[in-house]
């Protein structure tokens, strides 16, 4: 007999759980509290690894026909010497499959192509204890303010400022030099996004306007000075980088609760995965639970935890580890490590 599940959130983890969850045969309600989905433009990267679970989610080919894959990636010097390349060619060859970037956009369109039921807006969740009562599964997939945590899980694993100010844009021209430059205490990076367009994010501490952020990257190699410039800054995107900590003990709980994406593990954006790990979280969960099936739903839950957790938190740990190496003040130490990489 098919289970009810209730999925609160709708961004990249919430709507592949539903999706694979239906697939399952399951009854889905889907609650989103803002008004319609975020459709900013930032560039997700899909590893090998999630595009395969895509894949098992019936999504695969809608999404590689919006993305672009990523081969030529490189960490330079503010005055544009390559230290060296990003491992993009290592991850292709032992996957048989590259990096593919895609827009944020074009993911969810994606996904919601895919779904058979609707999603509910404006319902900003509370009580999310009182889901429980009405529902077989109750799914967190409602980022790293989760409701569905706190009313889980308590307080103790919550928002932590990394001390770190972020702006992402899109430039309305391709620069043809992607990958990331690595400043003193700072770091700029560019990726493919789409034909004619370049994504690019800013990261520096105590930085509060746009004058500011040009300030502060002036000097440094092309095309950064011409990408400031030339971008208006109304279309930027400014937040504080933040993650979640305490790591959680578990991703589940009661039997009847689980946490995918940004609700069980936030990170740092500075390993690319958080999308990726959303989307594989969303597809172990849904698995589990389609081979245990609703009377089985403990157990499932528990198959979910124990594949997920430990490297979904890997993952966390190591894009905060790499954040601070990237942001260290002291770069000529930094820069001497990063030469010796591999090419």
């Amino acid at each position: 007999m098919a289970g009810s599940a209730v999925v609160v959130g709708a961004g990249v983890g919430g709507l592949a759980t539903a999706i694979g969850l239906r697939r399952a045969g399951w009854h889905v309600t889907i609650l989103e509290r803002r008004a319609e989905l975020e459709r900013y433009g930032t560039a997700f990267g899909i590893h090998p690894t999630a595009q395969a679970a895509l894949d098992q989610l019936g999504v695969g080919d809608t999404f590689r026909a919006r993305a672009l894959p990523y081969r030529d990636g490189r960490i330079r010097t503010p005055d544009g010497k390559v230290m060296a390349r990003l491992p993009l060619e290592r991850i292709e060859r032992r996957a048989g499959r590259p990096e593919l970037l895609i827009s944020r956009p074009y993911l969810l369109d994606a996904l919601l192509g895919a779904l058979d039921v609707p999603v509910l807006f404006g319902e900003n969740v509370s009580d999310a204890a009182a889901l429980v009562e009405g529902h077989d599964l109750v799914v967190g997939a409602d980022g790293i303010n989760s409701a569905v945590r706190t009313a889980a899980f308590g307080t103790r694993s919550g928002v932590r400022q990394v001390g770190t100010v972020t702006w992402i844009g899109i430039a309305d021209f391709e620069t043809g030099v992607y990958g990331e430059t690595w400043g003193r205490g700072r770091f700029f990076g560019m990726t493919p996004i789409e034909p004619g367009r370049t994504n690019w994010y800013a990261a520096a501490p105590e930085v509060t306007t746009a004058a500011d952020l040009r300030d502060r990257f002036a000097g440094w190699h092309e095309p950064i000075p011409r990408i400031l410039a030339e971008t208006d800054p109304a279309s930027w995107i400014r937040y504080e980088m933040r993650h979640l900590f305490p790591a959680l003990p578990t991703f589940v709980r009661g039997g009847k609760v689980a946490l995918v994406g940004d609700a069980a593990h936030a990170m740092t954006p500075n390993l690319g995965q958080g999308a990726c790990t959303a989307v594989l979280d969303a597809e172990a969960l849904t698995r589990a639970i389609a081979r245990y099936g609703a009377a089985g739903l403990p157990s499932a839950l528990r198959a979910y935890d124990s594949e997920r957790r430990r490297s979904a938190q890997r993952v966390a740990f190591g894009s905060r580890t790499l954040h601070r190496f990237m942001s260290t003040e002291r770069s000529r130490l930094r820069d001497s490590l990063v030469r010796l990489i591999p090419a």
